[in-house]
């Protein structure tokens, strides 16, 4: 498994954006996708994006697509999540996850996902 640090979070005004890291470390050596993730209070977890080891292919709920995109550096080991035109329902903690294993889909199943993050809090105020 691999050890993920996710940052980034903040206080921003609706329409504003924000910009999440996720910093792997450990067996980085595997190849793994890597999807966002978000939790609101009193709410489930949900998918938010997802990309492929190469890059190549991302995955969006529609909730966000358009306006977030998901990149990933592999000379940095780092997984970005650009968020653009923010509203107050994307209010939660965002968490980054790591799934190690070969699927012909990205997944959007926190089940499937192997590695967290430890979250960081994003807030959208009107």
């Amino acid at each position: 498994q691999v050890q993920l640090v996710d940052a980034g979070g903040g206080l921003v005004q609706a329409g504003g954006s924000l910009r999440l890291s996720c910093a792997a470390s450990g067996r980085t050596g595997r190849r793994y996708s890597t999807g966002w993730f978000r939790q609101a209070p009193g709410k489930e977890r949900e998918f938010v994006a997802a990309i492929g080891w190469s890059g190549g292919i991302t995955y969006y709920a529609d909730s966000v697509k358009g306006r977030f995109t998901i990149s990933r550096d592999n000379a940095k080991n780092t997984v970005y999540l650009q968020m653009h035109s923010l509203k107050p329902e994307d209010t939660a903690v965002y968490y980054c996850a790591a799934d190690s294993q070969f699927r012909a889909i990205l997944s959007r199943l926190p089940i499937e996902y192997d590695s967290w993050g430890q979250g960081t809090q994003v807030t959208c105020s009107s």
